[in-house]
């Protein structure tokens, strides 16, 4: 792991995610790229003294030249160091798992695809959301056309951690998240926007060819956006919304997907992650749950008997339960199996960056229609 030290709260939900299925285990860690509190994070998590790096680097190198070096690598780092961090490591031949976003620029995702290619390794990025059982069986309905033809989606990513108002110069408020240095152009985009983005694809199996998009900095001091909202334009005539804020006073985390086809709506909240429902067009609302809707991809992420919930976490162990299933595949030189294949990976992060620079070009032109980078 490349971040995640002491204190550090996405790094402690990887370390959890890892391990729930027993594919993982963690060996070697550049938690912080202070000496000391790198020791001491390793410590904390039982790591040996001499695979406990301040670098990464240098961990890249030694774990590439170990016999029992590390198969993969989670980064879990602030934004602008995920493409540096995952460059040393492909190069040195070592598969990547990484925190959204994939960069701070599409050029960098660009890259790290291709490099991804060029050496053959899985690089797998962790939108949690799609991990969810429910959200996968709806994916599995839009596929079978169940749903119809899709007419109109409709995402929101909402919290309000950053409602509150800020001092004068603060702009390093919230962590690194309003730092433009460390987060990128975006806040609120490349934060959770892009979770929405990913999530509306994912479901639907559709990109938008152009977006109309608005941002809004409503706390006053703050370098960076904390609203985002955004119509979308599909090339088979669907219309699509997203917003996205961290202003939206009240709300906890609130991830909300609604898709209306021709023959019926799906409509899910990941605060009620084990509850999907369907409404037939003129019939009536139907509630589905993990552990009785029937379909391959919902199985497969499902770990406990129907009325037993799961949550953020078991999504979260999705990604890496899928994740060692196409690395092992891929040691083997066999192809990544079909219960893997919606594992967001590099393309999804390229995708969900050029959405981004798309929205950051609407917004600069004053919020015009803007096509998406091919």
């Amino acid at each position: 792991m490349v971040g995640g030290g002491q204190g550090a709260f996405i790094g402690a939900v990887h370390r959890i995610a890892a391990r729930i299925d027993d594919q993982y285990e963690l060996v070697a860690g550049a938690l912080s790229s202070d000496p000391q509190r790198a020791r001491e994070s390793g410590a904390a998590l039982h790591l040996s003294p001499e695979r406990c790096y301040s670098d990464y680097r240098a961990m890249a190198q030694a774990e590439a030249a170990r016999a029992d070096g590390i198969e993969a690598v989670a980064i879990v780092t602030p934004n602008h160091l995920h493409a540096p961090v995952a460059t040393a490591f492909m190069e040195a031949g070592i598969h990547v798992i990484c925190d959204k976003p994939l960069g701070i620029s599409l050029a960098e995702g660009q890259a790290l695809a291709a490099l991804a290619q060029r050496k053959n390794l899985l690089f797998a990025l962790t939108h949690t959301y799609s991990g969810y059982p429910l959200l996968r069986h709806a994916r599995a309905m839009v596929e079978a056309g169940e749903i119809g033809e899709l007419r109109l989606v409709q995402v929101e990513y909402s919290q309000d951690w950053l409602a509150d108002a800020i001092a004068a110069g603060g702009m390093n408020e919230g962590n690194w998240h309003n730092d433009p240095h460390k987060a990128g152009p975006g806040g609120t985009l490349l934060d959770v926007g892009l979770h929405a983005y990913h999530l509306v694809q994912f479901v639907s199996g559709l990109t938008p060819h152009a977006v109309l998009a608005e941002l809004s900095t409503f706390v006053p001091h703050r370098t960076l956006d904390d609203h985002v909202q955004v119509m979308l334009r599909y090339a088979n005539g669907a219309k699509g919304t997203l917003w996205a804020s961290q202003v939206a006073t009240g709300c906890e985390n609130t991830v909300r997907l609604r898709l209306f086809g021709s023959k019926a709506q799906l409509d899910f909240d990941q605060e009620q992650p084990n509850a999907l429902w369907c409404t037939p067009q003129g019939g009536n609302r139907q509630l589905l749950r993990p552990g009785r809707v029937d379909s391959a991809a919902a199985r497969h992420a499902t770990r406990v008997p129907a009325g037993h919930p799961e949550g953020y976490l078991e999504a979260f162990a999705q990604l890496y339960l899928d994740a060692a299933l196409a690395i092992r595949a891929l040691q083997a030189g066999l192809p990544v199996p079909e219960e893997a294949r919606w594992l967001p990976t590099v393309f999804d992060g390229v995708a969900g960056l050029a959405f981004a620079e798309a929205v950051l070009r609407s917004h600069a032109a004053g919020a015009q229609w803007t096509t998406l980078a091919s």
